[in-house]
């Protein structure tokens, strides 16, 4: 039963609507574009598959999280972006992509306790993680992409490996409970950890700091690598430059561009530290990007006070039902994003090492 945050304004009839928006763009092969008629990459088809696993709609999350493995190339990573089932994109391959279907098939297994599909989608999991895992560069970080060469790109991103450093939390614990080893994982993910806490060097070497986009100040909360007081530490040091009081999380700290999506992930990241009066009050302002069907619109422009792309995206969506679910506990995933669960016998490796001499 939902048990709602006090103070959380949302309708178990708003959720259902939200969900049926992302259902009425999912094409029958179970992808999901951005919206209709719109490409799809496969890290934020996932994303709008687990707001279908939170509203029950176990059968649409079910066929997308199918069309990753029936998409997935032979070295177990993805091209970046489709047209339903051809790929638009073949000249990279994104570390964070394919080990995001762990993420989605973990999340997807809390809610349903579908062992079958989790058996059947294990070795998909284990190639992708693999390919992620391949571009991990000896000092923890893992390389942005490879190109149709396979060349690695020189360069990593905060962000991106964040992503992955979770991805790794819920590939561990699909292998746990399919009684499988794969003690690198534990290895890799300790290294990636050790890499974003203490290296920050490891980032952005190649090009302009991501610095002003905000998944880069509260994706390390939203992964479980930073918590407790330097978790909060970090959310005072940029919340006045990245929060519009009233509409949400800005994308970039130099543009008056707030964004559904970013705001519901730094609903979550808030909550896993402890933040949860901020959390709900962010949450409710985003009802005002909410349109008559359920949808969101990607972003809203406070300088022009327009919504601004107008495009009401499917991982938006998503990412609307997921912060919900970790507000009110709507399904056994609520807390998925909100706190690090490892099999027990793997609980040394949720602790960083100290920074190296």
């Amino acid at each position: 039963m939902t048990t709602y945050h006090p103070g959380t304004v949302i309708l178990p009839e708003h959720l259902s609507q939200t969900a049926d928006y992302i259902g009425s763009v999912q094409l029958e092969s179970g992808a999901i574009p951005w919206f209709k008629g719109h490409l799809l990459d496969p890290w934020d088809h996932v994303e709008a598959a687990m707001g279908l696993s939170i509203a029950g709609r176990h059968d649409n999350a079910r066929k997308a999280l199918e069309w990753m493995a029936d998409h997935q190339l032979a070295d177990g990573g993805f091209w970046p972006a489709y047209d339903g089932d051809t790929p638009l994109e073949i000249t990279r391959k994104e570390s964070h992509h394919p080990a995001y279907l762990a993420t989605g098939l973990w999340h997807h297994y809390l809610i349903t306790q579908n062992l079958e599909l989790l058996n059947r989608l294990w070795p998909n999991v284990e190639a992708a993680i693999d390919f992620s895992l391949r571009m991990q560069n000896p000092e923890g970080d893992v390389a942005w992409a490879i190109d149709a060469n396979d060349n690695h790109c020189p360069d990593s991103l905060v962000t991106g490996c964040c992503s992955i450093y979770k991805s790794l939390e819920c590939a561990i614990c699909i292998a746990d409970t399919l009684e499988i080893e794969r003690p690198d994982w534990n290895d890799a993910r300790l290294r990636l950890g050790n890499a974003l806490t203490y290296h920050p060097e490891r980032f952005d070497r190649t090009w302009e700091s991501k610095e002003r986009f905000s998944m880069d100040w509260f994706y390390p909360l939203l992964c479980g690598v930073i918590h407790g007081k330097a978790a909060l530490k970090r959310l005072e040091q940029k919340w006045t430059t990245f929060i519009h009081p009233g509409r949400g999380c800005r994308c970039v700290s130099d543009e008056p561009w707030v964004t559904v999506a970013e705001s519901c992930e730094l609903v979550m990241a808030l909550i896993s530290a402890g933040q949860h009066t901020k959390a709900t009050e962010i949450f409710n302002w985003l009802h005002t990007s909410r349109d008559a069907q359920g949808a969101y619109w990607t972003g809203y422009q406070t300088r022009l006070k327009i919504f601004w792309p107008s495009e009401r995206t499917t991982w938006t969506a998503g990412a609307v039902l997921m912060a919900a679910d970790a507000l009110n506990h709507i399904t056994p995933a609520f807390d998925l994003f909100t706190k690090v669960t490892l099999p027990r016998k793997d609980t040394k490796w949720l602790k960083l090492t100290a920074a190296p001499n």
